[in-house]
């Protein structure tokens, strides 16, 4: 497989887990995903890489906000995370922490943007980001799930230099792909008035696996509660799930892509126009 030396500058590069118990955390997801959870030294402060085929795919750690649900965070790659912090904040964004350096591998800040909706940024040092993604076992897609999308695309647009390209849905509001160039990086979909109103604008992360209903099954097994059961949409079959400490992230058994299609995944989640926004996995957190 290809492993991934840098990301451009715009794209999502790495996730990771901020939990309530690291230790019951690793355990889990070693089991779910296969990976080896290694811990940092102490200057880390908790923070643990997950790793297949010794190769760095995930962190996980101790939650940063002791207020805040366990959750997985969307990382997105920049060349300088002090220009861009400042042009968060002058796009209507907030910034949480940082930036600050994270020991020699990279700078980081964590952010707000105008809707509410929690990401990172990461500007690589020693460490670019995830080694595999898109391979069974990774993750594959980063989702903002938001009330605002049109705010929420001129944000985006004006620190990242992403543009929307609408995908119809027939009888629901239309997926947006976020690109860099014709390159997919990225999507979001809308909450509509009929949605929870306690849902908050947030990412989702997404993992590929060979076996959805497998991915599920073995989910459950390890403690885990599923939100959404296995899904049939275009680009594959999905399920959404809550681990043990109460994170919520995706899976999806993608389908065999063309050999011409772009090399992240398109939309995973240009769900079935038939089902009930209510059922939407995005509202069961």
């Amino acid at each position: 497989m290809p492993l991934m030396t840098k990301y451009e500058p715009g794209t999502p590069s790495w996730v990771d887990l901020g939990t309530t118990d690291p230790q019951e955390a690793s355990r889990f997801y070693s089991d779910l995903f296969g990976w080896t959870i290694t811990e940092g030294p102490p200057e880390a402060g908790g923070y643990r890489m997950c790793l297949l085929d010794d190769k760095p795919v995930a962190g996980l750690g101790p939650q940063m906000n002791p207020d805040a649900p366990p959750s997985w965070g969307t990382y997105i790659s920049v060349a300088d995370a002090d220009e861009t912090s400042a042009a968060i904040k002058e796009d209507g964004g907030e910034l949480m922490m940082g930036p600050m350096d994270v020991l020699d591998v990279g700078r980081m800040a964590v952010a707000t943007d105008p809707t509410g909706a929690v990401f990172s940024i990461w500007q690589p040092r020693q460490h670019a980001g995830a080694a595999i993604v898109n391979e069974p076992n990774t993750f594959c897609w980063n989702e903002l799930t938001t009330r605002s999308p049109q705010k929420s695309v001129e944000f985006y647009g004006a620190v990242f230099g992403w543009t929307a390209t609408l995908l119809p849905m027939e009888g629901q509001p239309d997926y947006t792909e976020f690109r860099i160039a014709d390159r997919g990086i990225a999507g979001m979909l809308q909450m509509t008035d009929s949605w929870p109103e306690h849902i908050p604008n947030h990412w989702m992360v997404y993992f590929a696996v060979d076996d959805c209903d497998a991915a599920v099954s073995k989910a459950e097994a390890f403690g885990a509660s599923v939100l959404m059961s296995p899904t049939e949409v275009p680009p594959g079959r999905f399920a959404t799930i809550r681990d043990p400490q109460g994170a919520v992230f995706s899976v999806i058994a993608l389908r065999q892509q063309e050999p011409d299609a772009e090399s992240r995944p398109k939309s995973a989640h240009e769900l079935d126009p038939e089902l009930d926004p209510e059922q939407h996995p995005h509202n069961l957190q």
